[in-house]
């Protein structure tokens, strides 16, 4: 149903609010679909992080840990001990990404060859995925309704287009839009005596809403890896190679000074 459809037959301050509220609620949908968007974009770029330059970190780490500890052992001064143990405890391996896989054949000292990490998909959701999702949250949005077990059902099947929309999967959120054949729990009908201060309460909720997801794009900006995502967002590949780089360099710094102590 259109707006111009719903509002027709009302009185013009019913007309108005009618209107604003599609428009507020044409803007949700497009927020919620960018904060999504960005969350899945941050969650692969964290895990292609993880995998392609941990073991950099991990390997700084050490180095830095045996050059403290060289330091000690050369002043003998209970400061430099000090600084030498809290450089050995924040040595710890990075957890398995694959269950067993990567990450033991990538390690130091492995016997043979070490194995190359298998890189994770990089999911960009397409914009057909994009369509199929605001079509699904304009319909099956659990606040459409104010009945308890509706909301619960449509909680639990909002949760299913959210999780096919992170992996970009166009066939799941096509099978989740013939599944929601229809609409329940249906807001009153335009001439109902209770349709205005339903578009009232609606209306102070979408603006809510508009106002915590605002809040939640602000703090996924804002991560680490938000910020990190920021310099390259459309080549993160080629800001990871330039990332390395710098890794490379700072390892053949450490290992040189480590050297010198040693030497």
């Amino acid at each position: 149903m259109t707006a111009e459809s719903t509002v027709r037959g009302s009185d013009p301050g019913q007309q108005a609010l009618e209107l604003k509220v599609a428009a507020v609620e044409a803007a949700l949908v497009d927020l919620e679909i960018e904060v999504e968007t960005l969350r899945v974009e941050i969650d692969n770029f964290a895990l292609l992080h993880h995998q392609r330059l941990g073991p950099m970190y991990v390997h700084l780490d050490e180095l830095e840990a045996l050059i403290a500890e060289a330091v000690a052992a050369r002043s003998g001064s209970p400061e430099d001990i000090r600084r030498a143990y809290a450089a050995r405890s924040v040595v710890t391996p990075l957890p398995d990404l694959d269950h067993g896989g990567a990450w033991a054949g990538a390690q130091p000292g492995a016997d043979g060859p070490a194995a190359e990490p298998e890189a994770p998909r990089r999911v960009r959701p397409s914009r057909e995925a994009q369509r199929l999702y605001r079509e699904l949250a304009r319909r099956a949005h659990p606040d459409l309704t104010t009945d308890p077990d509706e909301q619960q059902r449509r909680s639990a099947f909002i949760a299913r287009v959210n999780e096919a929309y992170a992996h970009g999967d166009e066939a799941a959120l096509l099978a989740l839009s013939a599944e929601w054949e229809t609409e329940p729990g249906a807001p009153p009908e335009t001439e109902a005596p209770d349709r205005t201060d339903w578009l009232q309460q609606r209306l102070a909720w979408l603006i809510a809403r508009i106002e915590q997801l605002a809040e939640e794009q602000v703090r996924l900006e804002s991560s680490p890896m938000g910020r990190l995502l920021k310099l390259s967002p459309e080549d993160p590949d080629r800001l990871l190679e330039e990332i390395a780089e710098q890794l490379l360099a700072r390892v053949a710094q450490q290992q040189a000074e480590l050297d010198r102590l040693l030497s």
